[in-house]
């Protein structure tokens, strides 16, 4: 399940395929039991109140998926500033610290944004395993001479290198902040039992083949827009990390 909301594409097929079969369901059974008179205004009714609800539904999970959007452009600007931070603070270390340091933070800069940029999920085992190595490795090389020289200057740069993991803790937790299946399995829910219910209403459905396709086609499309934002790294909308890159291009570096 996974697989197919990292995927817009493949939600957008499955959700027109599933509706479309929903609303000639619906136009078959409105064939064979056509609302009677009495009923039809009930029906009416309740067909407006479903289209509505989803109507709420699909503009509620399109705002879950902005504000989780703009949660991960935001952190990948504080992580930046984290890294730069830092790196200024380096200058408060001996010399020969800082020289020693400077490559290494420069380094996990680098890493951080192929995280960003990396499309192919294969390579994030990889990924992982060597920032849990750059961090290790940076955190020893900013406490050590602040265990040999324990003073409120080298406590700033450790304080520093702290919010540098902090910062990169609160990105991975962002990119684990998705929409919820269970929200996905009752939207599409939802969704079915409309077109099911349009395909009941269609008074005349051999000639209305072409309009019973226009709102499984607007569902879908809502649909995949709503994957796509969500999909960190599936889609085609995803956090470019400019202020990373931007640092980066301030650095020395080989």
């Amino acid at each position: 399940m996974s697989f197919t909301f990292n995927h817009p594409l493949v939600v957008f097929v499955i959700s027109l395929v599933g509706m479309w079969i929903a609303g000639r369901l619906g136009a078959l059974w409105g064939r064979r039991r056509p609302p009677s008179e009495s009923e039809r205004d009930t029906f009416n009714v309740v067909q407006g109140a479903t289209l509505t609800l989803l109507g709420l539904i699909i503009g509620f999970s399109f705002s879950m998926a902005i504000s989780r959007y703009d949660q991960r452009k935001n952190y990948e600007e504080a992580e930046a500033n984290a890294i730069g931070t830092e790196y200024v603070r380096l200058d408060l270390l001996p010399p020969e610290d800082a020289s020693r340091l400077r490559p290494m933070l420069a380094g996990y800069l680098e890493h951080r944004i192929k995280f960003y940029e990396t499309t192919d999920r294969s390579l994030l085992p990889d990924i992982t395993s060597r920032k849990n190595a750059l961090q290790a490795s940076l955190w020893s090389a900013v406490t050590l001479p602040a265990s040999q020289q324990p003073t409120p200057i080298t406590a700033l740069v450790v304080s520093g290198m702290n919010d540098v993991l902090n910062s990169e803790g609160y990105t991975q937790a962002a990119w684990w902040n998705r929409i919820p299946p269970a929200a996905w399995l009752l939207m599409g829910a939802i969704a079915l039992g409309c077109n099911l219910l349009v395909g009941v209403g269609s008074r005349r459905p051999a000639s209305g083949t072409g309009l019973m396709m226009v709102l499984p086609l607007v569902v879908a499309v809502s649909f995949m827009l709503i994957a796509d934002i969500d999909s960190p790294r599936g889609g085609l909308i995803r956090v470019v990390p400019q202020n990373l890159k931007a640092l980066l291009a301030t650095m020395p570096h080989p």
